[in-house]
């Protein structure tokens, strides 16, 4: 049903859908790139799950969403994405200095393009410049350009983010190619959380509540204990035997 609020929103279905359009859902447009989002979220997730101890009945359940998710995700292959691969993996091992950055250093070309691993998976995120029109921003007056010395704070403070020799090399990054508008829909169906974006939202926001449990240590008992059978009338086998008894 959501895919189909989809298409009529777009009202002119094609083999990839357009990122920016609306997707038949107020407020929630078509994403650029689902399929490494989702990887890149459900791989911090496990990583930090891992904060929890293993008998924690949240750890457990989520860890095993959240695996099952990923493995589907994982599954969905766009076209070329092979070549791709093979061609990201090349660029990672000739130019290790672009994308790695030395503790307590810089990254190179400010953080354009910054190798990161979470749950043993590699990824490179990107950094991406908005485009600006100037003749649509407003103008609210005039103002005088500040020149900075040489020897300047601010000049210094340039100079003292800069990689010398390093920064001289300039490498981009390919991005993964885009699923098509049906390997969208079939992640969409196995999942079975509505447009793919809204998983991304679910996803993004399950990141946020696994701090506020570790913050909360929710593994650990009540301070205050339940009283002797506070949660029996939730118990299924009660109820049932109970109602069973009564129509006899």
């Amino acid at each position: 049903m959501r895919s189909t609020l989809r298409l009529l929103a777009n009202g002119k279905p094609g083999r990839y859908l357009e990122p920016g359009t609306p997707t038949g859902l107020t407020g929630l447009f078509t994403h650029a790139s689902p399929r490494p989002t989702l990887l890149y979220l459900y791989s911090q997730m496990l990583d930090k799950l891992r904060a929890l101890p293993s008998h924690s009945a949240y750890r457990v359940a989520t860890e095993a969403l959240t695996q099952h998710r990923l493995r589907i995700v994982e599954s969905v292959h766009p076209p070329g994405y092979e070549e791709w691969s093979a061609a990201a993996r090349t660029k990672l091992e000739q130019h290790p200095e672009v994308f790695n950055t030395p503790e307590g250093g810089v990254d190179h070309d400010a953080g354009k393009h910054v190798k990161v691993v979470r749950d043993g998976r590699s990824f490179v995120r990107s950094r991406v410049q908005p485009e600006v029109d100037e003749r649509l921003q407003e103008w609210d007056g005039e103002e005088v350009p500040v020149v900075q010395e040489p020897g300047s704070v601010s000049a210094l403070g340039l100079l003292a983010k800069r990689r010398p020799g390093s920064d001289e090399k300039t490498v981009e990054w390919v991005p993964e190619p885009a699923l098509e508008a049906r390997q969208v829909v079939d992640i969409e169906n196995q999942i079975g959380g509505g447009l793919i974006e809204e998983v991304i939202e679910v996803a993004e926001g399950e990141l946020k509540l696994v701090d506020e449990m570790v913050r909360a240590k929710v593994w650990e008992d009540l301070q205050d204990k339940a009283s002797d059978g506070q949660w029996q009338y939730f118990a299924r086998d009660r109820h049932t035997s109970g109602t069973q008894e009564a129509s006899k």
